[in-house]
């Protein structure tokens, strides 16, 4: 299976790739994995990428379009990978598109992990990471005994700034305008599934793996 999950900040794509990709036994290939490896390596890419990394801008499509075209090269992505965040664009979605074809293994397909924007500014804005070991408790969902200490190591907990609410309803926009047009893209080429991407974790793997099961090759 040759897949691609996409979803809005906040749907749990990063957890449920994990889940999915070890249920039909192919590699999760993430762009973020895929940047530190080429990054702590020291490869061409990575001190590319660096410099604009460095500088607070985006790496260039070229540049994370040929990381990609690399990973996916590699022997334990022969028979399928689950890509999580890329593409990330149309453009990237065509030059995807145009990799898989010289290696004659067209894309099996798209999986798209619907949640209402409301419900992801309430589970991100609601994290709070301990500064001691990292660990990321939820106001809500998964409250430490001790407001605003962790339960495993007694560290402070904070919110990161990316986690504020203004910060993400600015990410959904960005989402919204450079992310979501892949959906139509990829619905009009009959590759899209999508499902509810609320409720317990466990069941939002069973959806997925439900709808999914049908496209291996």
């Amino acid at each position: 299976m040759r897949l691609v999950l996409v979803g809005p900040p906040g749907a749990g794509k990063g957890t449920q790739a994990e889940f999915i990709a070890e249920h039909f036994g192919i590699p999760k290939v993430s762009t973020g994995d895929i940047f530190r490896a080429n990054v702590s390596g020291g490869t061409d890419l990575g001190r590319l990428a660096k410099k604009y990394m460095d500088a607070g801008d985006l790496v260039p499509d070229e540049v994370t379009n040929a990381m990609v075209r690399d990973r996916l090269a590699q022997p334990d992505a022969a028979d399928g990978f689950l890509l999580d965040g890329f593409p990330r664009n149309v453009s990237q979605a065509g030059e995807l598109d145009d990799m898989l074809d010289e290696i004659g293994a067209p894309l099996s397909v798209v999986l798209d992990l619907e949640v209402e924007h409301d419900e992801v500014v309430k589970r991100l804005s609601g994290r709070r990471t301990c500064k001691k070991c990292g660990h990321v408790w939820h106001l809500e969902y998964d409250p430490p005994a001790t407001p605003g200490i962790c339960d495993r190591c007694g560290g402070d907990l904070y919110q990161r700034d990316d986690d504020h609410p203004d910060t993400v309803r600015h990410r959904l926009e960005v989402y919204a305008a450079q992310t979501a047009p892949l959906i139509d893209f990829y619905r009009e080429r009959d590759k899209l599934v999508s499902i509810d991407a609320l409720g317990a974790v466990e069941d939002v793997t069973e959806r997925a793996i439900t709808v999914l099961t049908p496209h291996q090759d």
